[in-house]
């Protein structure tokens, strides 16, 4: 990548971070800060680099999409993070939100049911340096449970309803994100919290339009 391009790539994720994160309610400063750091670009196939800090959806390999940087953020600052906790990623894709999220928690766990995808994300964080992420491949419904239990759980694909073996991995005190509707392209985005005592409870955030989550405590394929 030259020069020019690389300036105007810079140029681009800053009115990325003024107008569509800060501009548009995301204030956490950790989050703000590895969505600068990260380079979007190289997540994206060959020859769309130019589209990387437009806010919106991307097409990537085996027909999934990457999120729209505004709605990466305001999911990972949904999570409350410290920077100290174990997260459970569900739906690496390109590995662009596992990126985000090793510079905000102390490790990342990432699933991811499509081979093809999960290599490619895999080599891709190794490449870039993001050491404290790693990749498995399987049914993310199912979580993973030797890593178990999580202080935060984000799930990037909608569900029926929330899987209880993702709740089941939520450490007490954790917080699970994830999109969860009727349909499998229209839902709304909730967090589950698990108190001290073990109890769930569960809050809308905002309506969201995700691809479902396939697995089997998902959709069907």
């Amino acid at each position: 990548m030259n020069s020019a391009t690389t300036k105007e790539l810079a140029v681009r994720k800053e009115r990325m971070l003024s107008q569509h994160l800060v501009g548009r309610g995301i204030v956490d400063q950790t989050v703000l800060k590895a969505m600068r750091e990260v380079p979007r670009e190289e997540f994206l196939p060959p020859g769309m680099e130019y589209l990387a800090y437009e806010d919106g959806p991307l097409p990537i390999q085996d027909g999934q999409t990457i999120s729209q940087p505004y709605i990466v953020a305001y999911m990972i600052e949904a999570l409350q993070l410290q920077g100290r906790e174990k997260v459970l990623e569900i739906g690496t894709g390109s590995g662009y939100a596992a990126a985000v999220l090793s510079l905000c928690a102390a490790e990342v766990y990432t699933v991811e049911r499509l081979p093809s995808l999960a290599h490619l994300a895999s080599e891709r964080l190794r490449e870039l340096g993001y050491r404290n992420v790693t990749v498995h491949l399987g049914d993310g419904t199912l979580g993973w449970q030797d890593h178990a239990p999580y202080d935060a759980i984000v799930v990037t694909a909608g569900a029926p309803d929330v899987p209880e073996e993702l709740a089941r991995q939520l450490a007490p005190g954790g917080r699970l994100v994830i999109p969860v509707g009727p349909t499998p392209h229209l839902q709304n985005l909730v967090r589950v919290r698990r108190d001290r005592s073990g109890s769930l409870h569960m809050e809308t955030l905002c309506a969201v339009r995700f691809v479902p989550l396939i697995g089997a405590q998902g959709w069907e394929d």
